[in-house]
């Protein structure tokens, strides 16, 4: 499988919110058509349907399914937007050929530096803190004491890919004891690993998500998981919103099954339950994982490289594992 190279203009598709990097990106070898929503993407002429060879996904809110994908019969590649790409069907573009890439690596430490302030705002309640100054209160009174703290938990990982690993470090740095649980052991990682996930709940005090979304992990925070993880429990949510299962994690909140939550991750984002926002013992972030502008142009640059490099003959820089490369 290779990219058709000729002397024809190449046209592509931005699919989803538009930013400078990804809309200047291309030279004038390529014919560049925008739709920022699904409604857009329907209306695109069937003439330009018929010609369009790559996609750019920008956003994990894009649905790249079935139904989107086989509007494009001449389709090659999907270059996806975010490390986490089940927004996109790879079981369809594999077997009509078309290769997806998404964006690793150069979010990894950003998102690493969310989680670890997540967590560490969550633990230390650093916005009731802030609350507690801005109103007023502490010209008269001294700032209670935060209940929780770093110093005396253990993590729990659910995952330890690339970004998994690099929280580790940061927690290996703060001298917090780290372990693990995903379906088979990470190679190269030191940490215990826990092959069962309730196991592992009841073996630590603090779970940090890190897992892929999509069905083979949606909802796999339960109920059943945080009552293990117990009222001392601590969930950090900074992979996808469908691995925990929502309004289990608010019951568990509002009954003290669990202590806190630090969520940067949501089930039906940007709406976020009404019930999470009133608590004091969560910690909610709009999505903000790699949302720096250094990152996030760095992604853009990704995916723009990725649909360069292919339809210049090359291999794409990032493909995922669903959709392999062959004959290159």
């Amino acid at each position: 499988m290779a990219a058709t190279i000729t002397s024809d203009k190449i046209d592509l598709l931005i699919f989803g919110p538009i930013r400078p990097i990804l809309e200047n990106g291309f030279s004038d070898q390529y014919v560049v058509h925008r739709a920022e929503d699904s409604d857009q993407l329907n209306q695109i002429p069937d003439d330009v349907k018929q010609r369009l060879r790559g996609m750019a996904v920008t956003y994990h809110t894009m649905h790249a399914g079935k139904e989107e994908l086989s509007q494009f019969p001449k389709l090659e590649m999907v270059a996806s937007f975010g490390v986490g790409y089940d927004h996109v069907d790879t079981a369809y573009s594999r077997e009509h050929n078309i290769v997806v890439t998404n964006t690793p690596d150069v979010l990894t430490e950003e998102v690493a530096d969310v989680a670890m302030g997540l967590l560490i705002a969550t633990l230390r309640e650093f916005v009731k803190a802030d609350k507690y100054l801005r109103s007023g209160l502490w010209q008269t009174q001294n700032y209670p004491l935060s209940v929780g703290s770093l110093r005396d938990r253990k993590v729990g990982f659910v995952g330890m890919g690339r970004i998994g690993q690099a929280i580790a470090r940061r927690l290996d740095a703060s001298r917090v004891p780290v372990v693990y649980h995903s379906r088979k052991p990470a190679a190269g990682v030191s940490y215990q690993h826990f092959p069962d996930l309730i196991e592992m709940a009841k073996a630590v005090d603090t779970l940090m998500i890190i897992v892929p979304g999509g069905a083979s992990t949606a909802k796999i925070v339960n109920a059943d998981v945080l009552k293990a993880l117990g009222p001392r429990g601590v969930l950090i949510n900074v992979a996808r919103g469908s691995v925990v299962d929502e309004p289990a994690l608010v019951a568990a909140l509002k009954s003290g099954t669990i202590l806190a939550a630090g969520l940067d991750v949501f089930a039906n984002e940007p709406s976020v339950p009404d019930e999470l926002k009133t608590m004091q013992n969560v910690v909610l972030l709009p999505h903000i994982g790699s949302a720096s502008v250094v990152t996030r142009n760095a992604m853009d640059q990704l995916v723009v490289d990725n649909l360069k490099n292919w339809f210049a003959g090359k291999p794409p820089l990032t493909p995922v594992a669903e959709t392999p490369v062959k004959g290159r």
